[in-house]
């Protein structure tokens, strides 16, 4: 496996199978200016990391005026991008918000999976990075709104693919019941599932990737350093945006160990390890510098031996 693998998904869309995500241009916890996104995205590009994901969500559009900065005068063929709907931006008074440090305050996020809903968070994200098309279009956090995903979403995404103005259609969820569930009931083509299959966390094992097998469905991965934890396991580290448990930082410690001993760092086999299953196309990667990426790249590229896959195996 490489960095810079081309991957087809079902649709005949390629990407690489290392992609980069943008919730750090909205801001995520630490504030980023434009300049590093433009130089993260120049990075990648020039690495052959060709696939960007963002989403209405991420600084309530911020993260996407910021790509459409950093890609301008870029030909679109050099570049695959997915973006998503559920979340409309409807202004208000004034909402500042911790989670993201460059939100835009003018607005506020209202949850809206209707036919209409779909079409003008579509057309609003088309606007916000200037683009006339987007690649991959996932139905965001749906959890509570499986329904009108499955009878209001996924119709009004499916007349979009068949006019063409967007090449897939997915669902992104950083759980593996729903996205299964939509699998077994709707045409989608690709889940993006974040954290639920990583060397600590294969929760989608049990429902979602065999679903996907099944019926065909391709994923991609993220989320898959779980916060953290992964790439550095120690007293404090987060696990899903949480304090990591005793249990769960024991757990990263030993598989540490493992890799220490035949001194392979722990980022690489965090990466690696959602591609060894069959139905993973893709791993995507939140960075905020260019070091992250080529570090990033690096671990991805790096040759693990079978025999450490074996080791990890026993403890996981």
């Amino acid at each position: 496996m490489a960095h810079n693998d081309r991957v087809q998904l079902r649709t005949g869309l390629e990407i690489s199978e290392m992609g980069l995500g943008t919730a750090t241009f909205g801001g995520l916890y630490t504030s980023m200016s434009q300049e590093e996104c433009d130089a993260a995205i120049n990075c990648a590009l020039s690495n052959g990391i060709t696939y960007i994901d963002t989403a209405p969500h991420y600084g309530k559009g911020v993260a996407e005026r910021r790509l459409a900065h950093s890609l301008k005068g870029r030909p679109r063929n050099s570049f695959e991008i997915s973006s998503k709907i559920g979340r409309l931006l409807v202004p208000t008074e004034y909402e500042a918000e911790p989670e993201f440090a460059d939100t835009d305050t003018s607005v506020t996020r209202v949850f809206d999976f209707s036919e209409s809903g779909v079409e003008k968070s579509f057309r609003s994200s088309l606007e916000r990075m200037e683009l006339e098309s987007i690649d991959i279009l996932f139905i965001h956090d749906p959890e509570n709104n499986a329904d009108a995903a499955i009878r209001e979403s996924f119709p009004a995404l499916l007349k979009m693919r068949d006019k063409g103005i967007i090449k897939a259609i997915g669902v992104g969820m950083n759980q593996s019941a729903t996205p299964a569930r939509m699998i077994m009931e709707t045409d989608i083509d690709v889940v993006l599932i974040a954290g639920r299959y990583s060397l600590l966390d294969q929760r989608a094992l049990i429902d979602l990737l065999p679903a996907a097998l099944k019926r065909g469905v391709d994923i991609i991965a993220a989320g898959v350093l779980n916060s953290g934890i992964l790439a550095n396991p120690v007293k404090g580290a987060t696990f899903d945006y949480a304090p990591a448990s005793d249990e769960i930082l024991a757990k990263a410690q030993r598989i540490k160990a493992v890799l220490d001993k035949e001194d392979f760092p722990l980022t690489a086999a965090a990466l690696q390890f959602p591609l060894r299953h069959p139905s993973i196309k893709c791993v995507l990667v939140g960075c905020r510098s260019t070091d992250e990426i080529l570090n990033n790249a690096k671990n991805l590229d790096l040759n693990l031996p079978e025999d450490i896959w074996q080791k990890l195996e026993a403890i996981l």
